[in-house]
């Protein structure tokens, strides 16, 4: 049986299907070619799983899936990543129109006329209701999230969404309070003595949860694919500590340290089984976009400092986002793949 997931990286002679020039929608910030970024052997490596094939992406077999239908990428800066992937991929076949776009550019919407289909983004980083936590007048990079608050920034949303690809797990793993009834139950990566610790995995638990509960009473007929949560390569220091990566190869499956970030996958995987089950009587599909594996394996595919030192900012590198064109690109052609598993 073929596992789409459970694979390892191939050469590939052919590259990307699209480049900084042939795709007008790259963002300045992952159009890594364009800042000049000298190594390119990160553009030609493949996704193989272990036991078939995965398709290079057909834009016009995906368009021709969701002609007629609204698709919106649910959760944070990486789903916006990964929307702004399809496009270019999408943009072979149908230049798309660009219709919406918000003050702060974290909710947009295009259009594809032809096929009168729909592609959203909405800014969700962590799904619930967050604020951010103020302290003696700073803030303090933390949130108070409030697990059985839904963010309303996307459920406004859902009656009008035929596919949801909802993500979002890399905000969870910092300095966050926990509330459940308007009362604080807790708190992750504090040293708060008075408050009770969890692990960034209940909170990530119970956010999917409350989501997934929200979708199954409110929608009939809804798909909805789980991106589990793709995992940043800093080495030697984080975002704001002078983490950096500059690797010009990507891992093998034997040199993936398998840490923290596989075991939030698995709590993604567990709620989806979960809403899977309950899903089904209400004519809702839930599946898998299973990424964490292949993306644990690339280290090379992320922009860097490449942008920052064009501005002239040193010392700061994007170790999270990915590479336009690179290897995020593979995730729309497993979503291709689950969408013509649930289309038929």
């Amino acid at each position: 049986m073929c596992d789409l997931f459970d694979g390892r990286w191939v050469p590939d002679k052919d590259g990307p299907l699209y480049s900084n020039f042939s795709c007008a929608t790259i963002p300045f910030s992952v159009n890594c070619l364009f800042h000049g970024r000298n190594n390119r052997d990160f553009l030609y490596w493949r996704w193989k799983p272990e036991r078939c094939q995965l398709p290079r992406f057909d834009s016009k077999a995906f368009l021709s899936i969701v002609q007629g239908k609204t698709m919106a990428f649910i959760g944070d800066s990486l789903a916006r990543n990964q929307m702004e992937s399809l496009l270019c991929l999408l943009s072979m076949e149908e230049a798309p129109r660009n219709v919406y776009k918000d003050a702060e550019d974290k909710f947009k919407t295009w259009q594809f006329p032809h096929h009168n289909f729909t592609l959203m983004a909405l800014r969700s980083n962590y799904l619930v209701h967050a604020t951010e936590r103020v302290v003696n007048g700073s803030f303090t990079g933390g949130f108070n999230l409030h697990l059985d608050k839904l963010d309303g920034n996307w459920t406004r949303n859902i009656s009008t969404i035929d596919h949801a690809i909802i993500s979002g797990a890399n905000w969870f793993p910092k300095q966050n309070y926990l509330y459940e009834g308007g009362n604080l139950i807790g708190c992750t990566f504090c040293d708060d003595p008075n408050v009770r610790v969890f692990g960034a995995g209940f909170a990530i638990r119970r956010a999917f949860e409350a989501a997934f509960n929200y979708i199954n009473e409110e929608r009939k007929g809804v798909v909805v694919f789980v991106r589990t949560i793709s995992s940043s390569h800093f080495e030697h220091g984080t975002w704001k500590s002078g983490g950096f990566c500059n690797r010009t190869r990507g891992f093998s499956r034997e040199e993936v340290d398998f840490g923290g970030d596989w075991d939030y996958r698995n709590v993604q995987v567990e709620e989806i089984e979960r809403a899977k089950r309950y899903g089904e009587n209400r004519g809702n599909k839930f599946e898998m976009l299973d990424v964490t594996r292949a993306m644990l394996m690339r280290p090379d595919g992320h922009p860097g400092g490449a942008l920052w030192e064009k501005v002239g900012i040193k010392g700061y590198n994007d170790c999270l986002h990915w590479c336009m064109p690179g290897p995020i690109d593979t995730w729309n052609e497993l979503l291709l793949q689950m969408l013509r598993k649930t289309s038929t």
